[in-house]
């Protein structure tokens, strides 16, 4: 775990459903003494970096979001550069985010460039919204903001002194790869795609896949292995009739949560998610 005066680490990325708001209410339902991290839908990462634990395993299937991770480990001057060539204007925005139309042309390009084009588009497009179509092309629009923080160089040297300095393994696999093979003594936090509250809500587009309630008895079966190893998890979801269901073998506390992602801003308010736990 994080020791005083550690580098001050925080989340790059913009999240839909990130868990910065949330800190406050699931670091106090963590066990005591954590030894090893793993975090199989990592997304933003707000969990990981307020703890910043010295051993973990940090994973999510989107292989952009996974590569954003390696550049900001591996090569953080060179995707600090990468980002001053781009303006916040429509048309930069849509030039950048048509990159990956070209197949060809997308996959030769240095993969500094490529995390680059994720944090560019990740603080410029509507809502910080990672949407992919049916062919795994972005097409979350612009954003249209006054001052979006483009090139926070402090954040993310700060993330790369981080990921540095612990022992912090990096893949994006399918998640239940990740759980099979932790070792003893790991604890795991799970943040997958919610269950959607209702018919409108429902958003498949973080990966070109999407995540069906087929994925959420999966996910639940997963956790159930996790629990007959004695492998401690907390799992965040959307508070469904579904879910709680799902879920009652377990310990499940509601917390609040802001919806900051609905086209119908009176729509936009708290709603209550579960936090799933197997140990007291």
């Amino acid at each position: 775990m994080k020791q005083a005066g550690d580098t001050p680490a925080a989340p790059v990325l913009k999240w839909a459903g990130g868990k910065r708001q949330l800190l406050g209410a699931l670091i106090p339902l963590l066990p005591k003494n954590i030894t090893s991290y793993c975090e199989p839908f990592v997304g933003g990462g707000a969990l990981l970096f307020a703890l910043r634990p010295q051993t973990a395993c940090i994973n999510d299937i989107n292989d952009e979001i996974i590569r954003v991770y390696s550049v900001i480990k591996n090569d953080v001057e060179a995707l600090i550069a990468a980002l001053q060539g781009f303006k916040n204007e429509a048309g930069c925005f849509y030039s950048v985010r048509d990159w990956d139309r070209d197949k060809g042309g997308y996959a030769g390009r240095p993969d500094a460039e490529k995390a680059a084009r994720i944090l560019y588009l990740n603080k410029t497009c509507y809502n910080g919204l990672f949407r992919v179509n049916n062919a795994g092309e972005f097409n979350a629009p612009f954003g249209n903001y006054r001052n979006p923080n483009i090139i926070n160089a402090p954040a993310l040297r700060a993330a790369s002194a981080y990921l540095n300095t612990a022992a912090v393994r990096i893949t994006s696999l399918d998640y239940a790869k990740v759980l099979r093979t932790l070792p003893e003594g790991t604890f795991v936090y799970l943040d997958p795609p919610y269950d959607p509250v209702s018919d409108t809500s429902s958003f498949t587009g973080y990966t070109k896949d999407g995540f069906t309630r087929d994925d959420q008895v999966r996910l639940r079966e997963c956790c159930d292995g996790l629990n007959a190893k004695g492998i401690q998890f907390m799992l965040s979801n959307s508070a469904t009739d579904f879910i709680r269901e799902q879920y009652t073998a377990y310990s499940i506390t509601i917390v609040r949560a802001k919806r900051a992602v609905n086209s119908d801003a009176a729509k936009r308010g708290e709603v209550d998610e579960v936090v799933v736990r197997n140990y007291a």
